[in-house]
């Protein structure tokens, strides 16, 4: 970031965890490995005594709560993602203090923006953003932004296809297709990040 022949910025995207962990789930076989990976990391970075090891506060699916074992594939898969789900909010909180204690330059080179923000405000985002970066504002840009966060159709059942969509109406699908205990669940997991970024 000091670097002084790069001029690097660094926009840091955050999603309400509970949309996170809705959409990880619709795609659960196709992130399974990458979930895998992440608590894997998590393991790697923890001391093996350490209180937070011990802990292992992952996102349950309902099947298992009552102490059950994770004997069905969906229910391993949905193991891992909610796992997964809550390294990723231990790192988001990490950064997001990281963030807050910066010095002047480092602040002066980062900023973060909201997943929800983008899709209710296209223009004024994309202004903000090439405005941090000191880039200028394409019309074609805006257009494709408004496009893309604005089209006729929701979503695909395909993971990972990227294509213009109304995308206000994916910010709150989680409200219809999680169940309240996974909805808690969530919330405990990703609390303090959760109440940073005033979700």
């Amino acid at each position: 970031l000091r670097e002084p022949g790069l001029n690097l910025r660094v926009v840091q995207l955050f999603r309400d965890p509970r949309a996170v962990h809705n959409s990880r789930l619709k795609a659960r076989q196709a992130l399974l490995r990458e979930s895998i990976q992440v608590l894997r990391s998590r393991h790697r970075a923890e001391p093996r005594g350490s209180a937070r090891h011990q802990q292992q506060q992952l996102l349950l699916p309902p099947g298992l709560l009552g102490g059950g074992r994770a004997s069905q594939p969906q229910h391993r898969a949905e193991f891992f993602l909610g796992g997964a789900l809550e390294v990723i909010c231990q790192g988001w909180l990490r950064d997001l203090l990281l963030a807050r204690r910066a010095p002047a330059w480092l602040r002066r080179r980062y900023t973060q923006l909201r997943y929800e923000d983008l899709v209710r405000e296209p223009r004024a985002q994309l202004r903000r953003l090439l405005r941090f970066a000191g880039l200028p504002v394409p019309p074609a840009l805006e257009a494709f932004v408004l496009n893309m966060t604005r089209g006729a159709a929701y979503s695909s059942d395909r993971p990972f296809l990227i294509s213009a969509r109304d995308a206000r109406e994916a910010i709150h699908a989680w409200r219809e297709r999680l169940s309240r205990q996974q909805v808690r669940q969530v919330e405990a997991a990703c609390s303090e990040a959760m109440s940073l970024l005033a979700y």
